[in-house]
């Protein structure tokens, strides 16, 4: 079976996320028929959170006139660490109860198509290479700079997952030795001073002691609604301490993206989340960063946005299930 031949077969995906989940009904061709989305979906058991998702999953091929057997397969993008071979959810930190959690198993049971599972940065990763920012390139990172910090890596044109699917984790590599505690117990990871949980909790432990911003009246005085985004308005207004935190955060990324470049040797780097957002408040900056860390053979790397914007998720669950279309193999 190849694309070509078969663009125009059905594939269901979903893309599970703490927040909001994606359910999205399209052809192999990314061509979106209908699409529903939740929010606050998850109860703590993940029987039930699953449930729900197949529920919305039912009523879509319903509204489509459409039997599971009209399906060519099934995408899941989920947040891991995952064990792939086995089609299991090993722990979804931001997924309430989600642990040890058979989903391709069962989604095969409710469905009987193939089931395809990626976790969350590598989904992305290949959404935009197939269908964004980073088309026409072999070679490519992708980065996400959200809770967390993850990246998805395209090398030789194909996924690389690494031994035990754990490559990319970009977040986790140490920039400050024995620097700030990160989420994971490591000290000094990327993901503690990029990630939009880390830059709030940053800011707080700033205002705790004494820092001068609007970014606590942004929130209302909740230091607890303090966020990224609230941050980033606060540069818009040229609230100092926002600026010099900007500063501190463009140092830190360029040299994770660095290291990265000089790693793998992209011909292509694409950010999403904040810089994806706010591309006219980092993106220059940034580059030249990366560039002074890098070396001159190296500067050839597009550093770019990401092309997909909210409908990320969506093609990110598309594009797993389209990996058995395109025979995209697996590293």
């Amino acid at each position: 079976m190849t694309l070509d031949a078969d663009k125009l077969r059905l594939l269901l995906g979903l893309d599970l996320g703490g927040t909001k989940t994606v359910v999205v009904l399209a052809r192999a061709d990314g061509e979106i028929l209908a699409e529903s989305r939740l929010e606050g979906w998850t109860t703590g058991a993940w029987e039930s959170d699953l449930d729900t998702v197949i529920q919305h999953a039912e009523v879509l091929l319903r509204g489509a006139s459409l039997t599971p057997s009209a399906l060519a397969a099934i995408g899941v993008s989920a947040p891991g660490p995952l064990d792939i071979a086995a089609g299991r959810v090993i722990e979804a930190p931001n997924l309430n109860g989600w642990v040890d959690v058979p989903i391709v198993e069962r989604l095969f049971q409710r469905f009987a198509i193939p089931v395809l599972l990626e976790n969350d940065a590598n989904a992305a990763a290949l959404a935009e290479w197939q269908f964004g920012a980073g088309q026409g390139s072999r070679n490519m990172i992708y980065l996400t700079m959200s809770t967390g910090v993850g990246a998805g890596l395209i090398l030789d044109g194909r996924i690389y997952r690494g031994a035990r699917y754990q490559a990319g984790e970009i977040g986790h590599a140490a920039i400050v030795p024995m620097g700030r505690l990160c989420a994971c117990g490591l000290k000094g990871c990327l993901e503690a001073y990029t990630s939009g949980s880390a830059l709030a909790e940053i800011i707080r432990e700033d205002i705790e002691r004494g820092a001068e911003t609007q970014i606590l009246e942004r929130a209302h005085g909740d230091p607890a609604a303090i966020s990224a985004r609230l941050w980033c308005e606060a540069i818009r207004d040229k609230d100092r301490y926002a600026l010099r935190l900007r500063l501190n955060f463009l140092d830190h990324l360029a040299q994770g993206i660095a290291s990265a470049i000089t790693t793998f040797d992209p011909q292509r780097v694409v950010l999403g989340t904040i810089i994806q957002k706010n591309a006219d408040l980092f993106l220059d900056d940034l580059t030249d960063r990366v560039r002074e860390r890098t070396w001159p053979s190296l500067h050839h790397v597009d550093i770019v946005v990401g092309a997909l914007g909210d409908q990320l998720p969506a093609f990110a669950a598309l594009s797993v299930a389209r990996q058995d279309l395109a025979k995209l193999p697996a590293s």
